[in-house]
Formats: C-alpha cells, structure tokens, sequence
C-alpha cells in the first residue's frame, strides 16, 4: 500500500484545479491511499460559495470513477440547509466510503463567517481492506481532545490548507500525532505561496518523508512498524 500526499496550488478556476487534481491521481499507482490538500479544487471561495457547492457535485462524480483501487480522500464545499459546510469525502471503488464536515473552524481565517461546523461529530476511526483509516481537516490538528478520537487508527489523515507564518506548527504538530498514536500520518498541504505547504508522510517512529518541491509525496505503509512500536512502548494502543 503507497501512502500519497498531494502538495498542488489552488487556483481561482474550478475546473483548472480539478483537472490538476485528476492529473495527480492518474499518476499514482494502484492500491494507494490517496489525500488532497484542504479545498483543492475550490478553494475558501467565499465570493462564490454558492457556485463552489454546485461544483463539487460534478467533481465527486468525476472523482468516484478514479477511484478505482485508489482510496482518495478530500474536501469540498457542501451546501445542506442552506448553510455550507466543509465537507471530507473519502471514496473507494466507486464508492462514497465516509463523510464528515470539519467541526473546528479557522477564526483567523474567516471560517466561521461563511461555515457551519458540523454539529454531529462524525469523526471516527474507519476500516478499509483491513486499514484503520480517520482524519482532522486542518486546524482540527490543534485540539488534543479530538487526537482522543483517533487512538488506535493504522493511518490519520490530514488536509490542510496552512498558513506559512505558522509551517513549523504544521509540521511539528503532525509528527507529534504520528509519535502520540503510533500510527502513519498523510500530511497534504496547500502549495500557494501564502501557504506552508510541508506535506508528507509520517511514520509511528517519527520518520519524516517530505519534499516542499514536489507535488507528490509518497511512502509505502508497512504495518509491522506499527507493531514494532507498540509493542516496545506500550501506551494501551492496539
């Protein structure tokens, strides 16, 4: 199983980041797990909210069909009530496998004045081909008492789109989750210039695979590290 963060700009054009984003996918091998940055193809479009939700519906379909023996995981902006969310998908063989909309909000990013958290907390560990698989979305990362949540998860995903006055928070933070957890981390930043990008691959002994140069990261899971880990300082996770 290879582990792949995507490390891609976000443009103002839909379309242009979602053919980017297919482009990266179509490039991966087989039996990847598979995570995009934080609102790859739209962005935190608040001029156009409306027109972003719209879109992400023919994004997920055009997602779901390379979705084959790739497990892809991203965010996008869905409209439910006439409030929009922040939404993760993650999809595996033609198949939505789990869904869940970001509960923190970024204040200093304006989130909270054009999203709604989610008030059902949906975050979770979920099982794929026998891979324990959850996620924080971005500024999630900083509340302890969501990592609770995660305890036992092979694999934690995190998107983002983080800011670069704050990239040794991004990267710290994600190697403490992997160390905590003693589990792999896919670390997917944004590559804007106003973004920290760091994206990598994290494994349960704090080994760091990142290239703030390329648009694809990757690393090949291997869950005896997990074992090796847990079983030589035994913090009660299985």
């Amino acid at each position: 199983m290879n582990l792949i963060a995507l490390q891609m700009k976000t443009t103002n054009n839909f379309e242009e980041n979602l053919k980017t984003l297919k482009e990266l996918i179509q490039k991966c091998e087989d039996n990847s797990i598979i995570l995009a940055p934080e609102l790859a193809i739209s962005g935190f479009a608040y001029d156009k909210m409306e027109e972003a939700s719209i879109f992400s519906i023919k994004a997920i379909e055009e997602l779901i069909n390379l979705s084959i023996n790739k497990i892809l995981a991203f965010t996008t902006i869905i409209k439910e009530d006439e409030k929009f969310y922040n939404t993760l998908f993650i999809i595996y063989n033609r198949n939505i496998i789990h869904i869940q909309s970001k509960i923190k909000l970024f204040p200093l990013g304006e989130e909270d004045k054009y999203f709604t958290p989610s008030n059902s907390n949906t975050i979770k560990i979920i099982e794929v081909n026998g891979l324990k698989i959850a996620t924080l979305i971005c500024f999630e990362l900083r509340f302890p008492i969501l990592w609770e949540q995660l305890k036992g998860a092979d694999i934690i995903l995190n998107p983002a789109m983080w800011g670069i006055k704050r990239k040794d928070h991004y990267e710290s933070i994600n190697k403490a989750l992997a160390l905590v957890n003693q589990c792999f981390v896919i670390a997917s930043n944004s590559a804007n210039d106003n973004m920290a990008k760091g994206s990598a691959i994290i494994s349960p002994f704090g080994t760091v695979i990142k290239d703030d140069s390329q648009t694809i990261i990757k690393a090949t899971f291997d869950k005896d590290e997990i074992k090796k880990v847990r079983s030589y300082i035994n913090v009660g996770l299985k």
